[in-house]
């Protein structure tokens, strides 16, 4: 799928998203098995589950692609979500689907992660203007940030088997829940499927899983 033009990338999201909606039902939302939530869940370290057990009481997951217009779209009404619900967990799962170069993102993102900076790469990525199609232009844009793009590249080639395994397993996940494409939002164990997606319809949903929790 390399070589998408940003137009046509906008246009196959759309499709995505419509297909995800007719084929999830008219609901906005529907409930993931718990067997599957606990799938989506397993991969988060102890380490996070203890810091966010005491004050943090939703967690919101995201699959996303960094070549997703929609996903980039969508990063902005997140982060409005953190910042007027500190009790908001939110897990980003990279499921690359527009490539090679989506692909290369994703795992250069875990390269970042490595460094402890995640947050910069992956703020970086998910606000590119242009196509991230190839290893060159991913390395561009994370040299713009700030890191080192022969560091980043060595550790992509010397982890890339780990990587692999990290996106499969995200793929298996979103197979399992039914996801046509990107962006898959679970909030609590809800689905949001097909739609547009702010940060007020999100914080409805949360005051409306805590109001029956």
């Amino acid at each position: 799928m390399t070589g998408f033009t940003y137009g046509r990338r906008a246009l196959l999201c759309v499709l995505l998203i419509l297909l995800a909606a007719d084929s999830a039902t008219a609901q906005e939302t529907r409930t993931v098995p718990s067997n599957v939530m606990a799938g989506v869940l397993a991969d988060l370290t102890t380490a996070q589950a203890h810091a966010d057990g005491d004050h943090r009481d939703i967690t919101v997951v995201e699959y996303f692609d960094y070549n997703c217009p929609v996903c980039r779209g969508l990063e902005p009404e997140l982060r409005k979500l953190l910042a007027a619900d500190p009790k908001v967990h939110l897990v980003r799962k990279d499921w690359p689907i527009f490539g090679d170069g989506s692909l290369y993102a994703a795992y250069a993102s875990f390269a970042a992660r490595r460094q402890g900076r995640y947050q910069a790469a992956h703020d970086a990525l998910i606000s590119s203007s242009g196509d991230l199609d190839t290893k060159a232009d991913v390395l561009a844009v994370l040299k713009a940030a700030g890191f080192d793009a022969a560091k980043i590249d060595s550790d992509v080639m010397h982890h890339a088997k780990e990587y692999a395994g990290d996106t499969a397993r995200v793929r298996r996940e979103a197979q399992a829940l039914g996801l046509h494409g990107t962006p898959g939002l679970i909030v609590g164990n809800q689905l949001v499927a097909g739609g547009k997606i702010d940060s007020a319809r999100l914080q409805r949903l949360i005051a409306s899983l805590r109001s029956h929790s």
